[in-house]
């Protein structure tokens, strides 16, 4: 059996199922999901994150949030926490960034939030001298000071798309016919939850509800405003999603989003405004949203780029400019990847970020 014949035998007996209820299987199926029965990372995977392409990237992500928590006194102990950390990569690169941050490691207990059993095996391996504690939901968090990171971890989440209507709402479903997957709709109907969207659509414009980010976004913010922390998201989005931006990709190469179910990568572009908001309602304060290679330039990622440059040449000292440009350029992931920044109200933003 495969995931195919699962979704087909759902549908059958249930009718169409949400694009969210479909991504929540292709990814997280026990049996037959994405994440839960492969390591989808680097060349010999479907994609690649901005970790595996440098170090450079995890070291000021590290850094940024170290002086985030010596600017709020150091406190002891904190949670030092990731949403999603793929191979353990950034988580890597950020513990060797900060060891010499005085009394950050003493004080800091390291929690993963992942669902994929295949990606805890290699995070375990790579951060075996840690000693990592790992969760399923962030909500599992402890009550104390959180300083998070979270790298395409929110692009990852299902999402239900919507396409707007004279009389309201009709949601965006997949069915079946002649045997393959396809896509359909409801009937069109009132959708609450998208009110503050008729302002900025007309008639024929789609739109993507991620119900699922907002109550991870306050378990996050609701530590950092009543403990202290900081939390510092990096994925691809922009303030408000419009258009369909599900994508899926399989060895490096756009894919049919339809096609060969559980076999390839599925995400969809990140509603910041989305997570600001539900940051607010926990009590949290947030940044302004801040294009990734502006982030990076801030934090000095030039200067650290010369600092590695200087004992390399040929092959290495190329791969590590090719390495310098994807992280910023406008053209790479410079501007297609944001950075929101979530902190206390009565502290400063993490560095690099402005309110």
């Amino acid at each position: 059996m495969s995931l195919m014949d699962h979704l087909a035998a759902r549908i059958r007996a249930d009718g169409p199922v949400s694009v969210a209820e479909y991504m929540a299987d292709c990814l997280l199926h026990p049996q037959y999901g994405y994440y839960t029965t492969r390591d989808p990372l680097g060349a010999q995977g479907d994609f690649t994150t901005a970790p595996e392409i440098s170090q450079m990237f995890g070291e000021l992500l590290g850094l940024a949030l170290a002086q985030a928590w010596l600017d709020q006194g150091s406190p002891a102990p904190f949670t030092l926490a990731e949403l999603g950390p793929g191979r353990g990569t950034l988580m890597a690169d950020l513990l060797r960034a900060t060891r010499g941050v005085p009394g950050f490691h003493a004080a800091m207990q390291i929690h993963l939030v992942e669902a994929s059993p295949a990606l805890r095996g290699v995070q375990a391996k790579t951060l075996e001298s840690y000693a990592p504690e790992w969760l399923d939901t962030a909500d599992a968090l402890p009550d104390q000071p959180l300083f998070l990171v979270a790298n395409e971890f929110f692009d990852a989440l299902p999402v239900r798309q919507f396409l707007r209507e004279r009389e309201g709402w009709s949601e965006r479903r997949i069915g079946l016919k002649d045997g393959a997957l396809c896509f359909g709709l409801t009937p069109a109907a009132p959708q609450p939850a998208l009110a503050h969207r008729l302002a900025d659509t007309r008639e024929g414009d789609l739109v993507e509800l991620c119900e699922p980010a907002a109550p991870v976004t306050q378990c996050i913010a609701a530590r950092i405003a009543a403990h202290g922390g900081a939390a510092l998201i990096v994925d691809y989005g922009d303030w408000r999603a419009l258009g369909d931006t599900l994508q899926a990709l399989r060895a490096h190469e756009p894919a049919d989003p339809l096609q060969t179910p559980g076999a390839a990568d599925l995400t969809a572009h990140v509603d910041f405004e989305a997570l600001a908001m539900a940051a607010k309602t926990a009590g949290c304060a947030f940044t302004r949203l801040t294009p990734q290679g502006v982030f990076l330039e801030r934090l000095g990622i030039t200067d650290r780029a010369r600092a590695l440059a200087a004992p390399l040449q040929g092959d290495g000292l190329e791969t590590l400019i090719a390495a310098h440009r994807r992280l910023t350029h406008p053209e790479e992931m410079g501007n297609l990847f944001k950075v929101l920044g979530l902190y206390p109200s009565q502290a400063a933003p993490p560095p690099g970020l402005n309110t």
